[in-house]
């Protein structure tokens, strides 16, 4: 029916001066958009299949191709936008739920980018990073609140299992099913070679990767998938996956057709069955039944291995982790709105949760006032985009972060959003043989490498500007940051002044 046509987000320009049809194109799109048509002896689109992931534009030999916003619209209306228009007639035509992949693009506040970073002048001298030690190692891990000593006087350990990073960035959970097998390999590698970990998301850990098993965090989520002994025992830490910020309340989806061979196999499950996990644990209904868990594994480690309660960011979120820190857990992974998915309902992907920023100063600040911030650690994830994002999270009482959309950034994604699809044209977010090899483990894992490594040298610039040599000295000092065009509740809920004062 008419009513159900909807015009291509984008449109595919071609250069007719400049294409050879050497059909590189048809061959790399995954969506099937080009296509060779003898009788005209040129390339043709079929735009109405093209999710903008530039694979075509980057591999014409003539640079022929470019991808444009298309310029057709809905008659205006603020309220009733065309992608409002759109999404209603997309669900009145289907009747089902519409899923988005990646995080929020909402245009929402960024508060990272409405803070400044204080430095240091004439009184309070900076530090040159370059020929002054600069400290950004990380313990995570609860910290004793004294020193105690033997009998014969010498001090005694009294610290619990941490987990040491070089640096203060850690990768964040993706599953082996939702991203590809060479991906996961990228991530471990890269993790090893940083001296940081990775987290393998709820679909268990391939068997090749427990050689990585020093640099990896294991996760266990509603499901169980993949979740044996073994599996505990081969991680650095373990953690429990109560949310996520993309889709906070929403237990996980692996769609069937993604569910093949290894991934199979790690998830223990049958190939072809959709992998589904509960929004709830069905052994979780309060702090005492997760106090239940953290504790049942940590036996079942013995009391060996972190354990790490990952939170997504919601309006009561001081509160929860209040609780998880008196829990047992050592670490409280906190997880933004903005953070990224493999799928999620898109409704409670741009509606549901709130900014990681004025999550973890609260969170911080709540544990402060209560006396108990040494008892666990804080990680916080949610579109961390820089290491300027890094230092200000830091500030405000971070001990480290997450990264996942960045890294697959790194690796080559171009965040088109369709990564439910399974048809990633880059090699990441699929499990089709020909569209995996097109990641090299090789080349993937030495740009993360770069990365995190360029990050790390500008944490250590902008900490030498702010007078501070070591990581741990910026953690939670929040006079160090500057807010610019905040309200007054803005600035007192993120515990910072404005710039100026």
């Amino acid at each position: 029916m008419a009513i159900d046509f909807l015009y291509p987000d984008y449109e595919v320009v071609r250069n007719p001066s400049r294409c050879i049809a050497c059909r590189v194109c048809e061959r790399q799109c995954a969506n099937e958009v080009h296509s060779y048509d003898a009788e005209l002896n040129c390339m043709v689109s079929d735009e109405s299949k093209c999710v903008n992931c530039h694979r075509c534009v980057s591999l014409c030999p003539t640079r022929a191709l470019k991808i444009v916003k298309t310029d057709h619209t809905f008659k205006e209306n603020a309220n009733w936008t065309g992608e409002t228009i759109s999404e209603v007639y997309r669900q009145a035509g289907s009747g089902g739920v519409l899923l988005s992949s990646m995080g929020n693009p909402k245009p929402l506040p960024i508060y990272w980018d409405k803070m400044l970073i204080n430095a240091s002048q004439v009184t309070n001298p900076s530090i040159d990073p370059l020929r002054e030690p600069m400290e950004t190692k990380v313990f995570l891990g609860k910290k004793p609140g004294c020193v105690e000593r033997g009998e014969d006087g010498k001090l005694r350990n009294n610290l619990t299992p941490q987990l040491e990073l070089a640096v203060p960035v850690m990768f964040s959970a993706m599953s082996y099913g939702s991203i590809s097998y060479n991906a996961h390999e990228s991530l471990a590698r890269a993790a090893q070679a940083l001296g940081t970990y990775y987290n393998t998301g709820e679909g268990g850990l391939h068997e090749d990767f427990y050689q990585y098993g020093k640099n990896t965090i294991v996760q266990v989520a509603s499901g169980r998938f993949g979740v044996h002994k073994d599996y505990l025992e081969a991680g650095a830490a373990i953690e429990i996956k109560m949310g996520q910020g993309a889709k906070p309340g929403i237990g996980g989806h692996l769609p069937g057709a993604k569910i093949v061979g290894d991934v199979s196999r790690t998830r223990m499950i049958p190939e072809g069955s959709d992998a589904i996990s509960p929004a709830p644990h069905h052994d979780i209904y309060s702090i005492e039944d997760l106090r239940q868990l953290v504790y049942s594994l940590k036996e079942a480690t013995e009391y060996k291995k972190p354990v790490i309660v990952k939170i997504a960011a919601v309006h009561n979120v001081a509160a929860i982790a209040s609780g998880i820190a008196r829990s047992g857990a050592d670490i409280i992974a906190i997880d933004g709105f903005r953070g990224g998915t493999g799928a999620a309902p898109t409704r409670i992907r741009d509606n549901v949760g709130i900014p990681i920023e004025l999550a973890l100063a609260s969170v911080d600040q709540r544990l402060r006032e209560e006396g108990i911030r040494g008892n666990v650690s804080l990680v916080v994830g949610g579109s961390i985009r820089s290491s300027a994002d890094i230092i200000k999270a830091v500030a405000l009482g971070a001990d480290a972060v997450y990264i996942a959309t960045s890294a697959l950034l790194a690796l080559g994604c171009h965040l088109c959003r369709s990564c439910h699809q399974g048809k990633c044209n880059w090699g990441i977010a699929t499990q089709r043989p020909e569209l995996v090899r097109r990641l090299n483990p090789n080349v993937g894992y030495q740009r993360l490498v770069n990365l995190v490594t360029a990050w790390n040298h500008e944490i250590k610039e902008m900490m030498g500007g702010m007078g501070i040599n070591s990581i741990e000295a910026l953690k939670g000092n929040r006079l160090m940051l500057r807010g610019v065009g905040l309200t007054d509740r803005e600035l007192s809920i993120l515990g910072i002044q404005h710039a100026g004062e």
